[in-house]
């Protein structure tokens, strides 16, 4: 890890913790420290601290993990982790307002609740908005990007930017937004319906979602994409994966596209699981399986 002084950190109105564990902000229960974890107090305060920031300090963002391992040695640099003060949803209308650390289920009851329809998906996608938006989560047949208006993001330099559709260069789990860009704030539209209609479409989707993957489990969500007209699962299925254990790490026996930490596995165990994975469904199919989970920090 590296080390900075104390007054290398320019002034903010949030807060900073040096040597912050980050093993309990994510999923997998895993993984090494932040240098610096930062708390912003809100928008302006980030973007002060990004305005003011040493050019040559590395930042990047967590949500609440549930999509990320964080490697042994931790993060170099500022880790940004955005607090309740950002998470707030509101309703006008069709159209919900988000903030990019609210959960993606809480924005889907909230949508319910007011009878807005076409966010019941967000019901079934761990994590939150802000991660959402960086990688256009989704599942059984809908996206971010089918329910997206706008978006708020301050740049590395402290800027901000209001995307529309076009901007965010949305493709399967990804868009094309610059890394440095983080999002503060998202608009959402779906359509009118009775909210107890649209509460049971999405309550059916959470119980279909808890019946096929191991949603109790420390674990990283789906961990590879699925390649053009395959599914993962099936291909690491096929490859004789079902089970397969590295140290504490283990291939689910319910969903093979999950990983899971069934005890104090490292990230270490967790990384060279999945990349035996990867090796074994290569050498059986030819196909190299991509990483869905985003992979951060000193090995």
């Amino acid at each position: 890890m590296m080390t900075r002084p104390c007054d290398a950190l320019p002034p903010v109105r949030g807060s900073y913790a040096h040597g912050a564990p980050l093993k309990d902000l994510v999923w997998f229960r895993a993984g090494g420290p932040a240098e610096v974890l930062f708390r912003p107090a809100d928008a302006d305060d980030l973007a002060t601290f990004l305005a003011a920031k040493s050019c040559d300090m590395p930042v990047s963002v967590i949500g609440v993990g549930s999509n990320l391992l964080v490697r042994d040695g931790g993060i170099a640099g500022v880790v940004i982790r955005l607090p309740a003060s950002f998470g707030k949803v509101s309703v006008d209308g069709t159209r919900i307002r988000a903030g990019a650390a609210a959960l993606d289920a809480a924005v889907a009851r909230a949508a319910a609740d007011a009878g807005v329809a076409g966010l019941e998906f967000l019901r079934g996608v761990p994590g939150t908005i802000g991660g959402a938006l960086k990688m256009n989560a989704g599942c059984y047949g809908k996206e971010i990007k089918d329910i997206f208006v706008e978006a708020t993001a301050i740049d590395g330099q402290g800027n901000k930017h209001v995307l529309a559709a076009a901007d965010m260069g949305f493709v399967y789990r990804k868009s094309s937004v610059p890394d440095d860009f983080i999002f503060v704030e998202a608009v959402f539209e779906g359509g009118k319906d009775d909210p107890a209609a649209v509460r049971v479409r999405m309550e059916a989707l959470l119980a279909e979602r808890e019946a096929s993957q191991p949603v109790k489990s420390r674990t990283g969500g789906s961990t590879f994409k699925n390649p053009p007209g395959r599914k993962a699962w099936q291909l690491i299925d096929e490859a004789g994966c079902r089970g397969l254990k590295h140290g504490a790490a283990q291939v689910s026996e319910k969903h093979c596209n999950f990983l899971i930490n069934t005890g104090e596995a490292n990230a270490a165990d967790i990384e060279a699981l999945g990349e035996d994975v990867r090796a074994r469904v290569k050498a059986q199919f030819g196909i190299d399986l991509e990483w869905e989970i985003k992979r951060v920090g000193v090995p």
